[in-house]
């Protein structure tokens, strides 16, 4: 993590195109993940909403909200 943290404020020192590039670069880096990756980092992903949710730090909505919000999204 400390590399990581290296890495950005490096980052952010960069100028605006460049900056830009970097983050182009990253994001299509994305589209090269294996399919172990993906699943491993929604299973990450999944491990840390559930930590959020029993510690009582994530934001919950019911599944009523949820509904009356998707009607109106698709109307």
């Amino acid at each position: 993590m400390a590399e990581l943290h290296s890495v950005l404020r490096t980052a952010l020192t960069l100028g605006v195109w460049e900056r830009a590039t970097l983050a182009a670069t990253l994001l299509d880096s994305l589209d090269e993940l294996s399919a172990e990756e993906a699943e491993g980092l929604w299973a990450d992903e999944a491990q840390t909403r559930l930590e959020e949710h029993r510690a009582g730090s994530a934001e919950t909505v019911d599944a009523q909200e949820v509904h009356r919000r998707a009607e109106r999204l698709f109307q």
